[in-house]
């Protein structure tokens, strides 16, 4: 397993980092996974057996289950992981029990270490944005955290790129500690990330954690264009997330292709070149069997040569769309093609 440092601080994780969406099955939830106690305390040591040190979860997963089966599965090994949970979804029906205000925040967080059983968080995650609260009224309060020490570190998730800017402003402006990752959807039939928010990440140095890597599974190689799945499959009931189909099974058939030469899984192909992102600090990977999370677990074993790294750009580039065409046609101002040689 290789470690990566996330964002601009010290601490290493795991290039695999283990989600916990299918612990538990309440509510909402029940579509993702619905996995007891035994199963999820399987699962866990399998991932911490294979060198994952980053496992994540929420606290709106089975409206809380998922953080307690993960609490005690992780036992005296807590101390092993970086443990990354989040904040802003629904956890009632009463009015302030839900999103990014001083009061939901800390509320949550005590119920989150009390789940958990645990009382520090290593990174602590908005899960999206909260139009209601002032982000200066959010960061305040993630800053007072980390100052108490329930708290090591602080990220977001879901965000535009001026959403994040406006917090590092925010941040730099008062002193206050800043978000030093973003958990976010990427897959190679779903670079939206690319236009605006993976130069943001570059520049202002933040870790990016990627959600969904397999787009709910369309990217598993289970599907097929009419998008029939297996018996009991993720995106037969919850078809999320959104996808533009036709351009992912183009993606698909490419990855199958590379996948037969290398004696290895569609799923394998998809997670493989996220990982030859440079910008990817770590995949976050789910399962409910344990075959379907060793499948994961070698992933980083699948190297793609750069000529099949070209076949897969050239099937799932984006569009070119202004200002990018533009900034990258003036960036040749400043970077001109080197001579040809006489």
């Amino acid at each position: 397993m290789k470690y990566k440092q996330l964002g601009r601080t010290g601490l290493l994780v795991s290039e695999l980092c283990f989600g916990t969406m299918t612990f538990g099955g309440k509510g909402f939830w029940k579509a993702i996974g619905q996995l007891p106690q035994d199963a999820a305390d399987n699962l866990v040591a399998q991932v911490l057996d294979a060198g994952i040190n980053f496992i994540d979860t929420a606290d709106v997963y089975s409206e809380g289950e998922s953080e307690k089966i993960l609490g005690k599965a992780l036992g005296n090994r807590r101390k092993d992981v970086v443990l990354a949970t989040k904040v802003l979804g629904p956890m009632g029906p009463a009015p302030n029990e839900v999103g990014l205000s001083r009061r939901h925040i800390l509320q949550s967080v005590e119920e989150s270490l009390t789940r958990l059983g645990t009382d520090y968080i290593d990174l602590y995650q908005i899960h999206g944005f909260d139009p209601l609260t002032p982000m200066e009224e959010t960061l305040r309060t993630l800053d007072n955290l980390v100052g108490s020490g329930k708290v090591r570190y602080i990220g977001c998730s879901n965000l535009a790129a001026w959403q994040i800017m406006k917090s590092l402003w925010v941040s730099d402006t008062y002193n206050l500690h800043r978000f030093e990752s973003l958990q976010a959807y990427y897959t190679i039939a779903g670079r939206d990330l690319e236009r605006e928010i993976v130069p943001v990440l570059e520049d202002q140095k933040l870790g990016l954690m990627v959600w969904s890597p397999l787009a709910g599974g369309l990217l598993s190689g289970k599907y097929d264009r009419d998008g029939r799945g297996p018996d009991g499959a993720r995106r037969v009931d919850f078809d999320f997330p959104p996808v533009n189909k036709d351009r992912a099974f183009d993606v698909v058939d490419v990855m199958r292709e590379i996948a037969r030469d290398k004696v290895a899984s569609v799923a394998q192909i998809a997670l493989s070149w996220l990982l030859h992102q440079p910008v990817v600090t770590s995949v976050i990977i789910g399962a409910k069997t344990p075959e379907q999370l060793a499948e994961n677990l070698a992933a980083p074993e699948v190297t793609l040569t750069d000529d099949e790294l070209a076949r897969l750009k050239s099937v799932s580039d984006l569009p070119a769309e202004y200002p990018g065409w533009m900034l990258e046609r003036q960036a040749a101002y400043r970077f001109p093609e080197p001579l040809a040689d006489e």
